[in-house]
């Protein structure tokens, strides 16, 4: 039975991450800083308790991952926070940092770990979740967008270092999804241009050539897939599940 670690797995597009490769015969365990997100799993789920960016807690979740199930075969590099909506002279460098770190720091600590564990079995995949404001720019988010392209070339880095041992890199980049990280940011969205949050959703969605946002459960399709021997030679490749953004500055 394949072995997949999910950060940020407790809810939202990781708890739906986590569902689907259950459901796809994986042994499922995920990482969360929120540890009432993790009192309702599944029995057969294990769940850890971590902030994605103390390295000392992400080294000890692998060594405890190492001693449980004797490696991994999938991580999904799943952390991430919103950050500040915010022009960029009005965004205090803390909160800059803040998100950086666990959007591109998060990132770095478990593929960090997770490499030598693949590298020993001789194969493995990292799936990372970017965003499209990892391919487009978007006002009022630079420390988001600026984090959320990093990890792409992080990820591209690692397909091209990783590959000759077996280890597939991929990036999938989430539009709209529906749920409350979204809704924070169309609260704050409305906020800053003066507009109703019924009117930023809308601007959203007419953004997209599908007129729809997406649900989690389209994002962990796709990590499903990328993460299954269906997948072999993907690597390296940036996947949109956003039903085609065509405008990345929404407006109504």
């Amino acid at each position: 039975m394949k072995r997949v670690l999910i950060t940020a797995g407790g809810s939202g597009i990781g708890r739906a991450m986590g569902e689907g490769f259950a459901a796809a015969g994986f042994q499922v365990w995920v990482a969360d800083i929120n540890a009432e997100s993790l009192s309702d799993l599944p029995e057969d789920w294990r769940g850890t308790v971590v902030n994605a960016t103390d390295e000392d807690g992400v080294k000890a979740l692998f060594a405890e991952i190492a001693a449980e199930w004797g490696g991994l075969d999938v991580l999904c590099a799943n952390a991430g926070v919103a950050g500040p909506t915010a022009l960029i002279e009005d965004i205090a460098l803390e909160d800059w940092r803040a998100c950086v770190s666990v959007n591109l720091e998060g990132t770095f600590l478990a593929a960090k770990y997770a490499a030598p564990m693949m590298k020993a079995a001789g194969k493995g995949a990292i799936v990372v979740t970017s965003s499209t404001a990892g391919q487009f720019g978007y006002p009022n988010r630079a420390p988001y967008c600026s984090a959320k392209w990093a990890v792409i070339g992080l990820m591209k880095t690692l397909a091209m270092e990783l590959g000759p041992h077996g280890i597939r890199a991929n990036v999938i980049c989430p539009g709209s999804v529906e749920g409350p990280r979204m809704e924070g940011v169309l609260e704050r969205e409305a906020a800053a241009k003066g507009m109703t949050r019924d009117e930023v959703y809308k601007g959203y969605a007419s953004g997209t050539s599908m007129g729809s946002f997406v649900e989690a459960a389209d994002i962990a399709n796709m990590a499903v897939f990328l993460g299954s021997d269906a997948a072999r030679l993907v690597s390296g490749q940036v996947i949109a599940v956003d039903g085609h953004t065509e405008n990345p500055d929404p407006k109504v």
